[in-house]
């Protein structure tokens, strides 16, 4: 029964995406940019009502009291395509970086040049990095943009060691804006580069924002610290649901570190 529901789920994700894309390719294009964003809204909300009715999996996102108003950036733990659709919502006008070869794609390059995301060439992570900065500071001076960017880098197993990137500090230090850290465990029920997907709840937290001007060393130790605090606890409160996801080995083993354990 696990198999058909994620096969279904997957079928039907996929071709939600492909549907809306043509579907709203007259409203996307021909709307103000502001009003444009229903859409893409709209397809996530939706691909999570599929995920809940087929896959049996519900979200269930707290802390949206902290996301403060105006500019920020938003630094999520990545460890699933979840991630990367469940956050940007709950934004006003979300902004990511991503591979400039993404915009050569058809309809899809198309959408996410609409929405003035920051491409980046592959080269240098210094000049990059010096890009990313200057582009996203154009940005928040138009209007109020929210960054999205994961401190990690790439996607990472439920408990493995924290791998924070020195970029995160870079744009907490250069844009002067607050970060808020974004806490789940998404990856134990839409695991990266997996088929299966797993019944339950997913719960992700907004944690209360680190405000702008503390020294490198000091944001850096509060962002991890928070985050991995409270992804232990969302950790923990998984394991011992009713029905808890297969645990990884990397997941297994920070919960013996916890003193905790998933029920059999």
């Amino acid at each position: 029964m696990l198999i058909i529901r994620s096969l279904a789920f997957n079928l039907a994700f996929y071709l939600s995406l492909i549907a809306q894309m043509i579907f709203w390719t007259p409203y996307y294009f021909l709307s103000p940019r502001h009003r444009a964003w229903f859409v893409p809204k709209f397809w996530s909300r939706s691909s999570m009502w599929l995920y809940d009715k087929i896959a049996g999996t519900r979200n269930e996102i707290t802390g949206i009291e902290n996301l403060p108003e105006g500019s920020f950036i938003l630094a999520p733990k990545h460890q699933s395509f979840w991630d990367a659709i469940a956050f940007f919502p709950y934004l006003k006008d979300p902004l990511y970086i991503l591979k400039r070869e993404l915009t050569w794609i058809p309809f899809f390059g198309w959408y996410i040049m609409k929405m003035r995301m920051i491409p980046v060439d592959r080269g240098s992570r210094s000049k990059a990095l010096k890009a990313v900065v200057a582009a996203t500071r154009q940005e928040m001076a138009r209007n109020p943009r929210q960054l999205i960017i994961y401190p990690e880098g790439t996607r990472r197993p439920p408990g493995a060691e924290p791998s924070y990137k020195y970029g995160i500090v870079e744009l907490y230090t250069q844009l002067g804006v607050p970060v808020v850290p974004v806490a789940h465990v998404a990856g134990l029920y839409w695991p990266r580069r997996k088929f299966m997907r797993y019944p339950g709840t997913i719960k992700a937290r907004f944690l209360p924002s680190i405000p702008p001007g503390l020294d490198k060393e000091e944001f850096m130790q509060r962002l991890i610290g928070e985050t991995e605090a409270a992804c232990d606890e969302l950790l923990v409160e998984a394991a011992r649901a009713p029905n808890p996801p297969p645990m990884p080995p990397t997941a297994a083993k920070r919960l013996a570190e916890l003193g905790a354990a998933a029920k059999a």
